[in-house]
Parts: C-alpha cells; sequence; structure tokens
C-alpha cells in the first residue's frame, strides 16, 4: 500500500477547499479542492503522486458541559442551538468551543461546565451547506 501519512486538523480547520496541510512527518502537502468540504477524524485523502493523508481530529480546547439529567440536557441542547454554537451532544453530556459569556449562561442554567482538551466532532446544522459523503467526484460540467 501507498505510504500513510496524517495530519491533525481543528474543526475549524477541517473545512477547507485551498490549505497547505504540515504533516506529522514535516512534509508539506497543498490542498486545492474544487469546492469546500468537510472533514472528518479518519477520513483519507488520496496524493496525486500516490500516497494518502489520514485526517485526525485535533485536541481543541472545549467546555463539558454536563446536565444534572437527561430532561435538562435537552434544556441546554436548547439553548446552545438557540446560539447556532456547533456542539457535541452525546448521552450525558455536551462539549462545545470554550467562550466565557457562554459559560456564564450555562452556569446560570445550573449545569457544571469543566474545562477539557479533546478532538471536536460537532454535530452538522440543518443549515450546513453541501451536507457530507465520501464522494467526492463531483462533476459540474455544462
Amino acid at each position: 500500500m501507498a505510504p500513510l501519512h496524517s495530519v491533525a486538523l481543528t474543526h475549524d480547520a477541517r473545512h477547507l477547499r485551498r490549505k497547505l496541510l504540515h504533516l506529522e512527518n514535516d512534509d508539506v502537502v497543498m490542498l486545492d479542492l474544487k469546492e469546500a468540504v468537510m472533514l472528518a477524524d479518519g477520513d483519507l485523502l488520496v496524493l496525486e503522486g500516490g500516497g494518502h493523508i489520514r485526517i485526525v481530529a485535533a485536541p481543541e480546547a472545549l467546555y463539558e458541559i454536563r446536565p444534572r439529567d437527561r430532561l435538562h440536557l435537552i434544556e441546554l441542547a436548547w439553548h446552545l442551538g438557540n446560539r447556532h454554537l456547533p456542539a457535541q451532544i452525546e448521552e450525558n453530556r455536551i462539549l462545545i468551543t470554550r467562550d466565557p459569556v457562554i459559560r456564564q449562561m450555562l452556569e446560570g442554567l445550573r449545569a457544571g461546565v469543566t474545562e477539557v482538551t479533546e478532538p471536536f466532532h460537532p454535530l452538522r446544522g440543518a443549515y450546513h451547506s453541501g451536507g457530507h459523503n465520501h464522494d467526492h467526484s463531483h462533476h459540474h460540467h455544462g
């Protein structure tokens, strides 16, 4: 199999079209796609000269939000969604990027808020253009 390299990118940096990627082996690759895509942890980019680059979700500075119970989690998710904040919603916690104003609001809603550093995989909102699929052969001619 062709060589496999990896590049660690934060959530924002995984939405890209043209970008210089600095690989873990200190190589640099220029990515130039026809349209912007949102890459996920584990996605592979195929290099023209052979080889692959694995996308790795880099750890980020986040807030881990712990609700009192499941209903509270839904209430907190609603408040965050109302502000169109990217959020990773799990069964017993929500992760968001750190924002002191939002932290104050969450603590006012009696949520437990802890600073954590881990990869961020927020849900894709209904307003996200294009959606995400693994067929990147978009040919629009005509």
